[in-house]
């Protein structure tokens, strides 16, 4: 029996453990094929967030999901630069996936990036000299966040260094990410 025979046989048989380890193959192929596209797209292997709070309404949701360029792979453009003209849900600079204090692990932040500060340089009008270089963030929800990132719990006195950010978000499905939040994770 040739190969051709062979993969003949395999595709059309009705046994059932041939047919499993058919759609065993075609999950296996299909998440890989995935895998690969946003590899190449996006700059990583898994590209997508499920938003969880409501800290960043009404430009995402609870239960979006938003994909994420990698930052190797993009530059950041901060609100007060994006005034130019750079608009990213629905108001101006980019919204940046980052992991809070830095620490793996836990579930990172995706928030707008308001504006770069220098190491020394004071946080805001009035506030603390930065104790390092970093962006200062804020989700968009005036009801909920009516003050930086930094004057509260999230990353409190600390501006989010450039490698703690993940990437960039650039696109959103609304509220598919409900079904990951209602998994446990793993």
């Amino acid at each position: 029996m040739t190969l051709k025979e062979k993969y003949k046989a395999f595709k059309e048989s009705d046994r059932f453990y041939v047919s499993l380890a058919r759609d065993i193959l075609s999950v296996f192929l299909a998440v890989f094929v995935f895998a690969s596209f946003s590899q190449v797209v996006f700059g990583m292997w898994t590209p997508m967030v499920a938003v969880e709070s409501g800290s960043m309404e009404p430009h995402m949701n609870i239960g979006d999901i938003i994909f994420i360029k990698s930052i190797d792979r993009t530059e950041i453009v901060t609100y007060e630069e994006g005034m130019g003209g750079h608009i990213s849900f629905g108001n101006y600079g980019d919204v940046i996936l980052y992991r809070p204090y830095g620490r793996e692990g836990v579930t990172p932040i995706i928030h707008r990036a308001m504006y770069f500060v220098g190491e020394g340089e004071p946080m805001w009008e009035g506030g603390p000299v930065a104790p390092h270089s970093g962006y200062i963030t804020k989700g968009d929800n005036e009801i909920t966040n009516r003050y930086y990132d930094q004057q509260g719990q999230v990353s409190y006195l600390l501006p989010v260094k450039e490698e703690w950010v993940i990437g960039v978000a650039e696109y959103r499905i609304p509220y598919v990410g409900y079904l990951r939040l209602m998994l446990p994770s793993f």
